[in-house]
């Protein structure tokens, strides 16, 4: 607890005062990430590896935007920077640990911006979503990598649906977010590599599903080269009875 409270207070000050409510989000993941590291060991080499596999492909590497880059554990960094002539990272929050480390290894190629990829306050505004129109005007744009994004795009949505009181937003909302962010990703001119959970069950230790759970929101899932599992939750983290276990996909 005294770690997250440090990683906490110290990013504060480095993140802006509209995305500071999301800062106890992200110290919790790291946590987690922490204390789950062996079982999500995995998920994050088959995402790196997906990554690599797409940086194989170009022919230019100039420059490349991480969406949802968080905790950067499921993203090749290292490898990213000396590929690339410069390297941006985009999320809501970007943890003193994630910039410590980042100043650590001396990847001076690598850039931090702070923003809402998820489209919702369109929405809320009345207006069709386009939250990745942005990177249109990114220069020498070669690749983009959705990392893990997409489905914290519906849940988060759904959380401020909860709480919003407005009456503003449509009921079909958190899946126009979800296809608003892939039809943007399927929009660029450059090549993108997208990861992101799909689904998930909770699982007692019997082996029988307890629920489920369709983390897309109807979206039909797009076609896919790999999948695998993703034990969120294993046993012992949040009960001694079940775990929790995503499905991902890597297009």
């Amino acid at each position: 607890m005294i770690l997250e409270a440090l990683n906490y207070a110290a990013t504060w000050p480095l993140t802006t005062a509209g995305h500071r409510k999301a800062i106890r989000y992200s110290v919790n993941l790291w946590a987690r990430a922490n204390r789950c590291a062996g079982d999500w060991q995995a998920h994050e080499d088959n995402c790196k590896a997906s990554i690599l596999a797409a940086v194989s492909s170009l022919r230019q590497r100039r420059t490349v935007v991480v969406l949802g880059s968080g905790l950067l554990r499921d993203v090749p960094i290292i490898e990213l920077s000396r590929s690339f002539d410069t390297v941006v990272l985009i999320d809501l929050v970007h943890l003193a640990s994630v910039r410590a480390w980042l100043k650590l290894k001396g990847l001076k190629n690598v850039r931090l911006i702070e923003r809402d990829l998820s489209g919702y306050e369109a929405i809320k505004g009345g207006e069709t979503p386009d939250p990745l129109g942005f990177l249109r005007q990114v220069p020498y744009l070669d690749l983009v990598i959705s990392a893990n994004l997409l489905s914290q795009i519906g849940t988060g949505a759904r959380k401020r649906l909860e709480a919003d009181t407005s009456g503003r937003m449509p009921p079909d909302s958190v899946a126009r977010l979800i296809k608003a962010h892939l039809d943007g990703l399927h929009g660029l001119t450059c090549r993108y590599s997208l990861l992101t959970d799909i689904a998930y069950e909770v699982i007692d230790r019997t082996g029988h599903v307890h629920e489920r759970f369709d983390l897309l929101h109807g979206i039909a899932v797009p076609e896919h080269q790999q999948a695998w599992d993703w034990p969120v939750v294993p046993i012992g983290e949040e009960s001694k009875d079940y775990r929790i276990v995503h499905r991902v996909i890597s297009v």
